[in-house]
């Protein structure tokens, strides 16, 4: 596995598996490798030794997913713009809603931009002649003799 340590890191994945295997106190190997008895604790109760991604494992959130699900049905059924859609989901769903959270909201479900969602328009189909009745009709005769 590939790590990245930033310039000041007092301990490594080899060093991790060093405090987990050593039975030498707390104190002593805090000491040893200039770090917190916190730390020293923390390694030992582990069983892997790379860091582990600090990202939050649940977002933060007012709407539930229910209440998702109804705002990404709102703005793909009546393509409500994002002031609009808010204002609805503010009175009937959700009054605590932010902008910037149904945002989010709806990119996290592929429904960010509205312009995605309409149809595209269709091409009329290429005519070589305009289409239309005539109005005047102009004729040349030619007299033979």
């Amino acid at each position: 596995m590939l790590i990245a340590l930033h310039k000041r890191a007092r301990t490594t994945p080899a060093v991790r598996a060093e405090i987990a295997a050593s039975r030498e106190p707390v104190a002593v190997l805090a000491r040893r490798y200039n770090v917190s008895e916190a730390t020293i604790r923390k390694w030992r109760a582990r069983d892997d030794f790379y860091d582990r991604p600090h990202t939050a494992h649940r977002l933060q959130t007012t709407l539930t997913p229910a209440q998702e699900a109804i705002a990404v049905y709102l703005c793909c059924s009546l393509l409500l713009s994002l002031d609009d859609l808010l204002a609805v989901m503010r009175e009937f769903v959700c009054p605590n809603v932010s902008r910037s959270g149904l945002d989010r909201c709806l990119r996290r479900h592929g429904v960010g931009n509205l312009r995605n969602l309409l149809p595209p328009p269709e091409k009329a189909a290429h005519k070589p002649f305009k289409a239309y009745l005539p109005g005047y009709l102009h004729m040349d005769v030619k007299y033979l003799p």
